[in-house]
Formats: structure tokens, C-alpha cells, sequence
């Protein structure tokens, strides 16, 4: 059973100003004056009476979908896709059912054929490899990446797990139930991005296994719990290692840095044939949580809850006694410890001393603090990614950034703050990042490309978020300084909407510059993917990335009706 829900119309009227936290006056967010005209059905033979008429513009509860309308092209000369509504409401009935009176006729898209190709790839499914070191269900999985190359995806991206591969002994690697699965890759002719997974996997929104560090750092932690992130109250983070220990001797002899270094030597020893024959196309260096560069600042295991602030995490003693050094250098030794009116992980900005608009952060010791917070991050990052480059010379690296993006029209970007993007109001914090990328010539690979900021203004007001702002501020960051920027959606995604806005990222239109994605990611493989509407969604959306044309509306739904009637016989 489909169960649609939640259609929205976006109102044309005059946009008006208006201010969601009347207790943060001197932010002001555009209002879009959207009116509801929500209608719930619960009939499998809604699928098919809209096929032609709503194809992939409405999606199953799983994705909430919204229409949005324009009547006039956004920019002179800009190519529209025209795709017709409705002509009869969702039940069959006329156009008078007063449900969906003053329907628009017309979708209007931007026309991508001729523009730049940007390849796509499909994240692997968390669990392709379980805890042995062993492919899980290689047959159902062959055919899937059957289906994905039918489509001309271009490769897939998969996650080599430190927990697994280097599990119960220091230096001893199983990398079986990999090569056994980029064997089945390069034999249908895809591509392979590999990422180095030094975190933990599971707790995060979308793990649906476990996979913990590996077992022989879990009991160096007993004895020594300071390896791992802790923030004010002592909890203890085990995503990931504390990047305090990137240059301390405790994980049996070697330091942090030695053991990712490693690690990734002997990934490039084992696969030196894939590496040679261009199947891997690239390596995505893991760099904190989620494989993200970025301090474990909101975990849903402590009690975080969207959009808090989070809370920083810098409280173990290899932190602190880095933080205490910085404070002494500077000449105020007092200043070597944490904030202590910054909240707790799910305040918001106003409700702290150290956040709120004017406030701590933007002191003498605030500004200490988050410019020593934030450059340990880029430090870790560019200590990291010099052994990669090591381990992989000739072979393309990215580096992962997470989009934090609520509270983002705030002064003090809090959320950003405490996961240690030192990006106020009146500095750019990203820009520090994107320098130390371009030192490695390594790749920013972007999340959140997908959102749409009149979505968050609806679902949270109150968070304040602008990830549309943020996608632009960093894209750019990693633009003006020429090192390739590829991306991937933060959530899962089904519905033209949200496949339409990573197109418009993808590809700005007008750009003097010609800029563009270099690679996009979509996460990821599943059930749900694979479902036909879903699919043929996805398609379509593939060949415009690829800068292909789109055949008309109707030969897509005529030959979506053949391939039904070829499953009926």
C-alpha cells in the first residue's frame, strides 16, 4: 500500500519579511507565504491513474514531497522543461473538486542537455560486508549493480571499515570480502570511490548496523578512555579517536596518525590491480565521525536532538593540555580550558551566555578558543591527508565536510561552532579548510546539497537554518581556490524536488566560470531505490546529470506502461 501525504503549493504573492526568534531581531528571513492543500490516499490505482499526469512529482510517505510553481523563467535565455500537472484531481474526479482547485498547469525545469557531465555514483549499503570480512548476499548484490550500470551510473562508493579489516590484531589486515566484491566491480565495468572508514558506524542517523572501532584500540580505551573525544561532563565519544593522540605514542607504540597510515599502505599494496587498471577512481580519507571532518559535537547516543547546538568536544587530557600550551603562548594561561556558559547539546543559541547575539564568542577568549578549536581540526586534516597522499600517490583523495546548517542565520552559526567551524556572521571558516585541501590537491566533498531552505523555514522555524547559504559558501570556498568539489544528499532522496535542487548545485546556471560538480554520490542503494517509480526518478535524473536529453513526458510514461505490461504476462 502507497500512502501519499503532504502536497503543498508555493503562493506567488509579494514576499514580506519576517522575523521567526523574536529573541534574535537582527535576523530577518524571507517569508514565502505558502498555503496547505494536504490530501491523504491510501489506493494502489493512484499509481497508475498518475503515471502520466504526476510522474514522480508526488513520492510515498517515506519522502514528503512538495510542488512548487513559478510562472515566469527565472533568467533571460534560460532553457524551461515543461512537464503538464494535473488535468483530473488525485481521485479521478474533475478539476472542480475544490481539494485542488487553482492547480497549476505547468512545472517548469531547467533544460540540462549539452550542459558539463558529472558522473554519479551510488553509496553501497552499509552492511555489504559483514564483521568476517565477508560479502553479504553477492547475488542479490550483482544484480543491483546490474540495474545501476543499466542506468549508466558510473561506479559505486563503498566503505572499507577499520573495524573490520584491522579488527582483533595491531597490523594485521583481512581484506578478503573486498577484493572479492571490486572483483564483481570491475567485471561490469563501474567505478570504484573507497573510503577509508576510521569511525564507527552505527547510532548515526541511517546506520542500520554496527560497526565498532576495532577491538584492540576498544581495550587500549578501558585503560586509557582519554584516546577518545569527551566533552565537559566527561562522556566519552567512541566514533573515532580524540585527534589530541594524532601525534601521541598510545596505541600500542604507534601514534594515530601511524595507524591510519598503515592502514591505508596496506589497502594500496592489496589492490594494487585496481588501482592500476583506473577502477579506483578515487579515495575519500575518513577524518572524524562519520567519516567527516568535523568534531563529534552532536550525537544522538548523548541526547542530542535536531537543531540543537551541540556541544564542543575537546575535553580529553591530550586536548586540553594542547589547549593549555596555546593559552600560555598567548600569554594568558587562564585561558587554557573550555567555555563554561555554552550550553548543552540541545540549548539554543539565545539561551546561552557564550552563544547568544553578543555574545562569549565573540570575546578576546572566545575568539582564542575557537580559532585554537578550529585549527586543530585543520591541523588533523592536513597531518592526515599528507600520509594519504603518501600511500596513494597518482590517485585522486577528497575529504568529507559534514552541512551543518542550522542556526546558520544566527551571529554566532553555534552549530557550526562547536563542531569546530570557527564560521560567524563576520568570518569565513571555511575558507581556512578548503586552503589546507588545496595544500594535497585533495578533493571537498559536500553534503546536503539536496535541502532547500524553504523546506527548514517550514518544518523548523525555529532552527534558523539556510542550508541553501551554506551549500554556496562552501562550494565557492572550495571554487575560488581550484580544487574539485563533488557532493552527495544528506538524507535519502526519491522526488524530482530534491533531485532537481542538487542539479541546480551541480550545475549553477549562468556561471562565468563554468563551475561544476565534479562528482556526485547519491546515498544510497536500497530497497526503497530500487522500487520503479523510485527508479525511473532516479533515472531521469542520471541522464540530466549527464547532461542528456529528456525525451518528453509521454514516451517516459508510454514505455513505463510497456515494461507493466510485460510484468503482467
Amino acid at each position: 500500500m502507497v500512502i501519499f501525504s503532504a502536497v503543498e503549493f508555493q503562493c506567488l504573492m509579494p514576499h514580506c519579511n519576517y522575523n521567526f526568534a523574536s529573541s534574535c531581531p537582527a535576523t530577518a528571513v524571507p517569508c514565502r507565504n505558502l498555503f496547505p492543500a494536504r490530501v491523504n490516499y491510501c489506493n494502489r490505482l493512484l499509481i497508475k491513474h498518475l503515471q502520466c499526469g504526476l510522474r514522480g512529482v508526488l513520492m510515498n510517505s517515506r519522502c514528503r514531497t512538495r510542488i512548487f510553481t513559478s510562472a515566469t523563467v527565472r533568467d533571460e535565455g534560460e532553457k524551461i522543461e515543461d512537464v503538464s500537472l494535473l488535468s483530473e484531481d488525485l481521485t479521478g474526479a474533475s478539476s472542480d473538486n475544490k481539494q485542488v482547485s487553482g492547480v497549476p498547469p505547468k512545472l517548469q525545469e531547467r533544460d540540462f542537455t549539452d550542459t558539463p557531465y558529472v558522473p554519479v555514483y551510488v553509496m553501497l549499503p552499509l552492511g555489504t560486508i559483514n564483521m568476517e570480512c565477508e560479502l553479504v548476499d553477492p547475488d542479490e548484490l550483482i544484480k543491483q549493480l546490474r540495474t545501476l550500470k543499466s542506468v549508466k551510473v558510473d561506479g559505486v562508493m563503498v566503505d572499507c571499515w577499520w573495524g573490520i579489516v584491522e579488527a582483533n590484531v595491531p597490523q594485521h589486515y583481512n581484506w578478503s570480502g573486498y577484493k572479492r566484491l571490486f572483483q564483481m566491480v570491475r567485471d561490469l565495468k563501474l567505478k570504484l570511490q573507497v573510503v577509508m572508514s576510521f569511525h564507527e558506524c552505527g547510532g548515526n542517523v541511517g546506520d542500520d548496523v554496527h560497526i565498532p572501532l576495532p577491538q584492540w584500540i576498544i581495550e587500549i580505551g578501558r585503560k586509557n578512555p582519554d584516546i577518545f573525544f569527551t566533552d565537559r561532563e566527561g562522556r566519552r565519544n567512541h566514533e573515532c579517536l580524540t585527534w589530541g593522540i594524532d601525534k601521541e605514542r598510545v596505541l600500542r607504540g604507534r601514534t594515530a596518525v601511524e595507524v591510519y597510515f598503515d592502514y591505508m599502505r596496506s589497502f594500496r599494496v592489496e589492490f594494487d590491480e585496481f588501482f592500476e587498471d583506473g577502477v579506483i577512481s578515487e579515495i575519500e580519507i575518513g577524518l572524524g565521525p562519520c567519516g567527516e571532518l568535523r568534531y563529534p559535537s552532536y550525537p544522538a547516543k548523548d541526547g542530542w536532538r535536531y537543531p540543537g547546538i551541540g556541544e564542543f568536544q575537546c575535553y580529553d587530557k591530550y586536548l586540553m593540555k594542547s589547549l593549555e600550551k596555546a593559552a600560555e603562548v598567548r600569554g594568558h594561561s587562564f585561558w587554557g580550558r573550555g567555555p563554561d556558559n555554552a550550553g548543552s547539546y540541545n540549548d539554543e543559541p539565545h539561551e546561552t551566555r557564550f552563544f547568544c547575539d553578543g555574545g562569549d564568542y565573540d570575546s578576546y577568549y572566545g575568539r582564542f578558543f575557537l580559532n585554537w578549536y578550529s585549527r586543530v581540526l585543520v591541523d588533523h586534516g592536513d597531518r592526515v591527508l599528507a600520509l594519504a597522499n603518501l600511500a596513494f600517490e597518482g590517485t585522486p583523495i577528497a575529504a568529507k565536510l559534514s552541512g551543518i546548517h542550522w542556526w546558520y542565520k544566527t551571529a554566532s552559526h553555534a552549530a557550526e561552532l562547536t563542531a569546530g567551524f570557527y564560521n560567524p556572521s563576520n568570518r569565513d571558516g571555511y575558507a581556512p579548510i578548503a586552503s589546507m585541501l588545496k595544500k594535497h590537491e585533495a578533493a571537498l566533498n559536500f553534503t546536503c546539497v539536496e535541502l532547500r531552505t524553504l523546506d527548514q523555514h517550514e518544518d523548523f522555524p525555529e532552527a534558523l537554518a539556510d542550508p541553501e547559504g551554506l551549500v554556496w559558501q562552501v562550494l565557492n570556498a572550495a571554487w575560488d581556490v581550484s580544487i574539485p568539489v563533488a557532493s552527495e544528499n544528506a538524507l535519502p532522496c526519491y522526488d524530482r524536488e530534491g533531485y532537481n535542487k542538487i542539479l541546480e548545485n551541480a550545475k549553477p546556471f549562468n556561471d562565468p566560470d563554468g563551475r561544476h560538480l565534479s562528482a556526485f554520490t547519491y546515498l544510497r542503494l536500497s530497497p526503497d531505490l530500487m522500487e520503479r517509480r523510485n527508479f525511473m526518478e532516479f533515472e531521469r535524473f542520471v541522464r540530466r546529470m549527464h547532461g542528456e536529453a529528456i525525451s518528453d513526458l509521454e514516451e517516459l510514461c508510454q514505455n513505463e506502461e510497456t515494461e507493466n505490461l510485460a510484468d503482467n504476462m
